[in-house]
């Protein structure tokens, strides 16, 4: 726990610092992941290993003038958040401390050893009871509201592990944090609730039951929803090198995705881009609502200039919290940028304590941590009822954009979707910088009964129409290369033409056009079934003689480009007047084949 009042016991007196890693000697009372605070300054740690007398701790702060002797202090209590109204719009640290605070305290430059409580006490929020006095209830059930912010409906609920009958219930009315609000009585006595809860960050939170990923997780990307999907509750990795977009791809899923609440950890980035970020999102409007988007925001910040265990915390953290909204019932999306820092972090923190490297250097447990982290993705039934959903979507920066790196290739193993960017679709102004060819979803078949539901059921058919052609333009490139593009058949011209218009029309699409940053299903699907009947009406035609070059240059093929930048998503029915002109225009030109 960071910043909450407890009783300090001296534990030990160190006898070993290198860099986060230090060992102190002391008493065996001591248990694995509590949380310690080291020396006169009280900096903030966590024990991580323990041999007889000998402890090993690693600091969420800079270490610099510890030495021998100084003096270990244990908390009894284990690396927690707290849970409660005032989360949302928060922008904490690695280990749950309010930066704006912090900054208050000690300026731009965060001190050592500041103790802050992540939640402010004193604040008094609205609660109106959903249940009533004589009530049985079990962990996870809802005791009432709290209007945490517009968009967000804040539910108090009972802690997992508490169940009994409900002997005192506070009316509505106004409390703070720390007010009693509920007496459940059990077998053994009364338990006091107030709307502050601490969980363990290393400990999933428990749930009814998981459920199948059926629902898309909607981000208006036309290239993520149309061909590579993600279902509420699924996991995704964007791999890609320096420059290619990871972070803005991730800026645009957390503007645009239907998620309910927004958990965005920045984890080991540079400092310049976590402070874009945190100044851009304040500004940002919902789309949905139009009110601010940090109304349903929670910022985690963890600079590359930080301590770098606080990285592998603020990873935790994260979830932890995207972990709490779901049990409320919410779609949670969670941004982790990146991955590759953390594993660095873990890197860095295994070196130190001279563990046997594996591959490049990484600990050998380094696939497990990853599977434990994506693992707490999923779809549940909540304790309470509800149903709601954590979707992991994790950056992974492998060094040179090389793909055969660890971490990539380990994270591959426990994500099934995977949005492959490409420095040189980056370079040619091409984005989102996805590449087609070496991305995939696993959720397609999932999702198929969703998209019949959302009155488009041809979808699967016309992706896999569509990644064909793209795949056959790959192949002719090669060819094009060596003999050039009109020495091809027109009938190869053309699958070159409407990959052209897969590519520039449907896949590429610009984050600062008002239109265009945002493409509703209806939308998609009509401008790919769009390409796709030129396609066809194109094979006809060249099948009774007619040059590509006629289809190409017909009035309403250029229109079928401008159509995500000419119509907006209200006037989907603009869709059907340029496929009429398309037909009119193609019947045209068959009847001088004919």
């Amino acid at each position: 726990m960071i910043g909450t009042e407890v009783d300090l016991q001296r534990v030990g007196d160190l006898t070993w610092v290198n860099g986060p890693v230090v060992r102190a000697r002391g008493s065996s009372r001591i248990k694995m992941y509590e949380v310690v605070q080291v020396g006169p300054e009280h900096l903030v740690g966590e024990v991580i290993g323990l041999d007889h007398q000998m402890i090993t701790i690693q600091v969420y702060e800079e270490t610099s003038g510890l030495r021998p002797g100084t003096a270990v202090y244990g908390t009894g209590a284990l690396l927690s958040v707290e849970l409660g109204p005032g989360l949302m719009s928060s922008i904490f640290d690695g280990i749950q401390r309010p930066l704006p605070v912090m900054e208050r305290r000690s300026g731009p430059w965060i001190g050592r050893g500041i103790q802050l409580t992540p939640l402010y006490r004193k604040r008094e929020w609205h609660f109106k009871p959903s249940v009533r006095v004589g009530d049985a209830v079990v962990g996870g059930a809802v005791l009432g509201m709290v209007p945490e912010t517009p968009l967000v409906a804040h539910k108090v609920m009972v802690p997992p592990a508490l169940s009994g009958r409900l002997s005192q219930l506070a009316p509505e009315g106004n409390y703070t944090l720390e007010d009693e609000i509920a007496v459940i009585t059990d077998d053994r006595g009364d338990h006091s609730i107030t709307m502050l809860q601490r969980w363990p960050v290393r400990n999933p939170r428990p749930y009814r039951s998981r459920l199948r990923p059926t629902e898309l997780l909607v981000t208006g990307q036309r290239v993520l929803d149309t061909f590579f999907p993600l279902a509420k509750g699924g996991t995704a990795a964007i791999p890609g090198g320096f420059g290619a977009g990871k972070t803005v791809l991730q800026h645009q899923v957390a503007k645009w995705s239907d998620a309910d609440v927004i958990i965005y950890v920045g984890c080991g980035e540079r400092g310049n881009e976590m402070s874009d970020v945190l100044r851009q999102f304040p500004e940002l409007r919902d789309p949905a609502s139009g009110r601010p988007l940090m109304e349903r925001t929670i910022l985690i910040a963890n600079t590359s200039n930080m301590p770098v265990a606080a990285r592998e915390a603020s990873i935790y953290t994260g979830v932890t919290l995207a972990e709490y909204y779901r049990d409320m019932g919410y779609d949670v999306a969670m941004m982790a940028d990146s991955t590759s820092r953390w594993a660095e972090a873990l890197r860095e923190i295994s070196g130190r304590l001279e563990e046997m490297p594996a591959e490049e250097g990484f600990p050998a447990y380094l696939p497990a941590r990853l599977a434990e982290f994506y693992e707490r993705a999923g779809r549940v039934t909540t304790l309470g009822g509800d149903r709601g959903s954590v979707s992991l979507i994790g950056a992974v920066s492998p060094p040179g954009g090389d793909f055969s790196e660890p971490v990539t290739q380990h994270t591959r193993r426990f994500v099934r979707c995977f949005w492959a960017l490409d420095k040189d679709l980056a370079s040619e102004r091409h984005f989102p910088a996805v590449n087609w060819l070496r991305s995939y979803s696993q959720y397609v078949d999932d999702l198929s009964p969703w998209w019949t539901d959302s009155n488009a059921p041809e979808w699967h058919e016309l992706r896999e129409r569509a990644l064909e052609i793209l795949q056959r333009e790959d192949h002719l490139r090669q060819i094009v290369q060596l003999i050039g593009a009109d020495a091809l058949p027109d009938d190869q011209r053309l699958v070159l033409e409407t990959a052209r218009l897969l590519r520039e029309g449907v896949l590429q699409q610009s984050a600062l056009d008002d239109v265009d940053a945002y493409t509703t299903i209806d939308k998609q699907v009509g401008m790919l079934r769009l390409v796709l009947a030129f396609h066809d009406h194109g094979s006809r035609l060249i099948s009774k003689g007619c040059p590509v070059t006629l289809v190409r240059d017909l009035p309403a093929v250029e229109r079928i480009v401008r159509i995500k930048q000419m119509v907006p998503n209200e006037a989907v029915s603009q869709l059907a007047m340029i496929g009429q002109a398309l037909t009119a225009q193609m019947t045209e030109l068959e009847r001088r084949y004919s």
